[in-house]
């Protein structure tokens, strides 16, 4: 069969369509990716109104409580002392299925947590896992498209979500997470959250430090195995919903402790692992957990509509003390967020009550759009410089500067990446009772998927750990 070369939408061919156009290899990326900025604004506008990700959702209210002082590494006043407590809305929700599809069926779990702080909201967008699928954000509209249904039959493909993942190497940590107990998570109280990113924190002394951010359930990590997930999905789908909501409800408030990885600035450049690749964890022994708060959920929303299906997160929400890194899915999802928003629930999606942001001034100048529902700015200038005491820019929020290295470049993301060792090391931490359900898993999604395919992915499955594959072929029947 003939191969056609990829194009744009206005038929230019494409060079890459593996990675991004960034600094040097580890390096932030360049808004002159045009391919990358078209698939990801056109991915945001594929679905119409729930969002295209993370459509069935849950969600409650409540507080952060600071228990210990970590003002050593950032000047966000929200850890600005032990005890404070800041206002919360958290959002719980499946990834790949529609509004209307069950609770309890194997997927990641999105964990979005609002702060209303009074430097502004601070959303710390992540899931249940520590890491993600890919690395590159020019692959994630292709990824979700493998867990979505299939173009021709409507129907989900565990065809297509295994030729994606045999073409993939670096996806084999996440689908051994997905695959393992953790991907069917008993309910949204039982499991943990992870920002998965690296972020930055900046202190008083405007130094720099590499952070991850770790949210740990208080009621300890429960999971249903595949049987009990297929069972819930069709005697109660909403089985999750109805467990927050209930728990809650009963006065039962469920409550996590909220943990820090710290890294010094210089370390990233010279640590044995990419320090800001999506596909990996800094191992605790490298980087320990340094408790931080308590966060705990203790009020239900009013009405659904308004406090939930309305919520909207977006990684770009940062507050100062807190701030971004060369990560380039962060980066590609500090546009995609926010722009999903102004699409599915119009430009003024911010003033919105579940959105709008408690600090004491906002003072953008932003105007007009449709649904604006405030008095639009009064007769205040609209413009910036002004000599009419308008806001003007404060140069104490600003960062210090990132040093970058390397030249403008597609660079291959899987050259010389090791996605095989932390696949593997999550793999023999097992008990021998959790890998056989993972590779029953495993080899239970992989029975209708074509001989290729499957010789594909059993070589990554081996390179992680040679039990690992030889245990999913010969439930295949593979030798």
């Amino acid at each position: 069969m003939a191969t056609k070369t990829l194009t744009t939408t206005s038929g230019n061919p494409v060079g890459d369509n593996q990675n991004s156009l960034s600094a040097g290899r580890f390096g932030p990326l360049a808004l002159e990716d045009y391919h990358l900025i078209e698939k990801l604004a056109h991915f945001n506008r594929e679905r119409i109104p729930e969002r295209v990700v993370h459509a069935k959702g849950a969600g409650a209210f409540g507080t952060f409580t600071v228990t210990h002082d970590i003002t050593q590494y950032t000047k966000a006043k929200i850890f600005a002392e032990v005890g404070k407590k800041t206002d919360l809305v958290v959002r719980f929700s499946t990834v790949g299925g529609e509004k209307g599809s069950a609770d309890p069926v194997r997927d990641p779990r999105g964990f979005a947590v609002k702060f209303y702080t009074e430097e502004g909201n601070w959303d710390l967008v992540g899931n249940n896992t520590p890491v993600f699928f890919v690395r590159d954000p020019l692959k994630f509209s292709d990824f979700i498209h493998t867990q979505k249904r299939d173009p021709q039959t409507n129907l989900p493909s565990a065809e297509m979500m295994w030729d994606f993942w045999s073409l993939s190497p670096e996806s084999l940590h996440q689908v051994t997470i997905l695959f393992s107990d953790r991907g069917t998570p008993k309910s949204y109280r039982h499991m943990n959250g992870y920002g998965s990113h690296t972020f930055s924190f900046i202190n008083h002394a405007n130094e720099r430090f590499w952070v991850k951010f770790h949210i740990k359930t208080a009621q300890g990590i429960k999971n249903n195995t595949a049987e009990q997930a297929t069972r819930l999905a069709g005697e109660n789908p909403n089985d999750a919903t109805q467990d927050l909501f209930n728990a809650i409800a009963q006065s039962d408030f469920p409550r996590w402790k909220f943990y820090v990885q710290i890294m010094p600035e210089h370390e990233a450049t010279n640590y044995r692992i990419p320090a800001f690749d999506l596909t990996k964890v800094w191992p605790h022994k490298d980087y320990p957990l340094i408790e931080v708060g308590i966060l705990e959920l203790n009020r239900n929303p009013d009405n659904y509509f308004n406090d939930v299906e309305q919520a909207a997160y977006s990684p770009a929400n940062i507050v100062p003390g807190i701030g971004f890194s060369p990560d380039k899915m962060l980066q590609g999802r500090l546009f995609a967020y926010a722009d999903a928003h102004r699409y599915r629930l119009g430009i003024n999606y911010h003033l919105l009550a579940v959105n709008k942001a408690k600090s004491p001034t906002v003072c953008p100048y932003t105007r007009d759009g449709f649904m604006r529902c405030d008095d639009n700015g009064g007769n205040a200038v609209n413009y910036e410089p002004n000599s009419v005491g308008g806001p003007t820019q404060d140069p104490q929020y600003l960062e210090p500067p990132l040093a970058l290295h390397g030249d403008l470049g597609h660079y291959d993301h899987r050259q010389d990446n090791d996605d095989y060792s932390q696949a593997g090391d999550l793999f023999r931490l097992m008990d021998s009772a959790a890998q056989q359900r993972l590779m029953d898993n495993i080899a239970q999604s992989m029975q209708t998927v074509s001989r290729d395919i499957v010789q594909r992915q059993l070589k990554h499955f081996h390179a992680a750990d040679p039990a690992y594959g030889d245990g999913i072929a010969q439930r295949l029947g593979i030798k």
